[in-house]
C-alpha cells in the first residue's frame, strides 16, 4: 500500500515553525539552546503531545515521541532530525525531517493504520554546531562518541556554559542520553544542500552514506605593533600567515579528489584595528570526503602548510581538532525501503553520497540507518536563500512515510 501525507498540512506546518526565529530576510535564526530554541521546542512538544505520543527529554536536551507498535517486542523504528539552525539560515535544513517525521505520525493517526514496530520522532539537540561545537552534538552524545560531563562543559563565545543554557530553557530532561532500548533502524530526511539532484533533474535522493570530515582550529601569536612607524622587517604578522594558509586550504582539495571540499569559515583577528599590525589571529579548517584516508591527507597537508608559514613570519603557533567523522556506508535495507517508496510513489530518485554531516552519522552506530534527500535548489543552505519547493518537500516526505512504514510494517488500517 502507498501512503501519502496531507499537503496542506504539511505546508502550512513547515510555515508554522519557519515563523519561530524568522529574520526579515525569509530565513532562520534559532540556534541552539536559544530562546527561540527554547520556544519551537515548547511548540514541538505540543504537537507531539496532540497525537498522543509518550513524550521523554534526555539529559541532554534530545526529545522523543513515541508511539507504541502491535508487538512489544518489536525493535523501535526511529526517525527525525533537528529543529536548531545555522545564524541567519534557511527554514528547511533539519527542521523540514522533523516536519516531516511528526506529518507521518499525524497520517498514521487520521488513517487509524497500526504497526508491528513502535515508531519515535526526535528532535535532536545541536546538530548545527554553530553556537557550541562540535555539530551533531546531542546525537553524539547519545550514542556515545561524546562524553556528555565534557559537553556540559562547552562555552559558546560569550563564555556561556551549554550545561547552564540548557537548564535556563527547561529542557535537560531526567531521562539517560544514551539508546534506552534496541532499535530496528533510523531514517532521516533532509534537505541535499548540494546541487546533485537538481542537476540531474531527480524528484528525490536516497542516500546512502556520509562523507567523512575534519575540522579544527589553528592560532598564531605574532608582534601587535604600529602600522606606518614598524618596518617590514621586523614585522610579525599573525594575519599573514593565516592568510597563506587559508589559500591552501582553498587550494589542497584540488590535490586530493574530485569529491573533496575544504574551507575556512571562522576567523578571529586581535586587535582587529587599521593602524595596528595583527598581534594574534584564529582561524578554522574544515575538509570533508567520502574517503577517511583522504580527510587524514588533508589534515597532515593543513599542519604542514601552517608550520611552513608559521616560520616563514616568525610566529608561535598551535592548533586543535574540534571534530573528526569518519564516513558513514549506511545498511542495505534501509537504502532499499528508501529505494522501493521512491519506485511505489513513481518519482524519479538516485542514490547519493552526502557531502554534508548529518545525525544519522551516530545513529549509524547504534542502528541500521538511511536517509531521503530533498532537491535543493541551486545547491544552496546555511543561507537565507536556501530554497526548496514545496512541491520537492513533499514528495521527500511521502518518501519517508513509505520508508518509515516499511520498516514499522503495517499490520491494519481502519476501511
Amino acid at each position: 500500500m502507498v501512503v501519502t501525507l496531507d499537503q496542506d498540512r504539511f505546508i502550512e506546518t513547515m510555515e508554522e515553525q519557519a515563523k519561530i526565529g524568522a529574520t526579515e530576510n525569509g530565513g532562520l535564526h534559532r540556534l541552539t539552546l536559544s530562546n527561540e530554541d527554547k520556544e519551537i521546542r515548547d511548540w514541538f512538544y505540543d504537537q507531539m503531545e496532540a497525537e498522543g505520543l509518550d513524550i521523554r527529554i534526555d539529559e541532554f536536551g534530545n526529545m522523543f515521541g513515541r508511539r507504541d507498535g502491535e508487538d512489544p517486542d518489536k525493535e523501535t523504528v526511529l526517525i527525525g532530525s533537528h529543529l536548531d539552525s545555522q545564524p541567519y539560515g534557511g527554514i528547511y535544513d533539519g527542521a523540514l525531517g522533523v516536519i516531516s517525521a511528526l506529518e507521518f505520525i499525524r497520517m498514521l493517526n487520521d488513517e487509524e493504520i497500526t504497526t508491528e514496530h513502535p515508531i519515535e520522532i526526535v528532535n535532536w539537540t545541536n546538530e548545527e554546531g554553530s553556537r557550541y561545537q562540535p555539530a551533531m552534538q546531542g546525537s553524539g552524545v547519545w550514542a556515545g562518541t561524546h562524553d556528555i560531563e565534557d559537553e556540559y562543559k562547552k562555552t559558546d563565545e560569550d563564555g556561556v556554559r551549554f550545561e547552564d543554557e540548557l537548564e535556563r530553557i527547561g529542557y535537560k530532561g531526567d531521562v539517560p542520553a544514551a539508546p534506552t532500548e534496541d532499535y530496528e533502524g533510523y531514517l532521516e530526511l533532509h534537505i541535499e544542500q548540494g546541487p546533485y539532484l537538481a542537476e540531474a533533474n531527480m524528484d528525490v535522493g536516497i542516500v546512502t552514506g556520509i562523507v567523512g570530515f575534519s575540522w579544527g582550529a589553528i592560532t598564531y601569536y605574532g608582534d601587535a605593533d604600529h602600522t606606518g612607524p614598524t618596518p617590514m622587517r621586523y614585522r610579525s604578522d599573525a594575519l599573514v600567515g593565516a592568510a597563506d594558509v587559508i589559500s591552501q586550504i582553498r587550494r589542497i582539495p584540488g590535490m586530493l579528489g574530485e569529491r573533496t571540499v575544504g574551507s575556512t569559515g571562522y576567523m578571529d583577528v586581535k586587535p582587529n584595528s587599521i593602524n595596528t599590525i595583527p598581534g594574534e589571529v584564529t582561524f578554522t579548517w574544515g575538509f570533508r570526503d567520502p574517503d577517511d584516508d583522504v580527510v587524514q591527507e588533508a589534515f597532515d597537508r593543513v599542519l604542514a602548510e601552517a608550520q611552513a608559514a608559521a616560520e616563514r613570519e616568525g610566529l608561535d603557533w598551535e592548533w586543535e581538532e574540534r571534530m573528526r567523522a569518519s564516513s558513514v556506508d549506511f545498511a542495505q535495507e534501509n537504502i532499499n525501503a528508501v529505494a522501493e517508496a521512491t519506485d511505489k510513489l513513481e518519482y524519479d530518485a538516485m542514490k547519493i553520497f552526502s557531502g554534508a554531516g548529518h545525525d544519522a552519522t551516530h545513529a549509524a552506530d547504534v542502528m541500521d540507518t538511511s536517509m531521503v534527500f530533498a532537491v535543493s535548489e541551486n545547491g544552496k543552505s546555511h543561507t537565507e536563500e536556501e530554497f526548496t519547493s514545496w512541491e520537492h518537500c513533499y514528495k521527500a516526505a511521502n518518501t519517508l512515510a513509505n520508508a518509515g512504514l516499511e520498516l514499522a510494517g503495517e499490520t491494519e488500517r481502519e476501511a
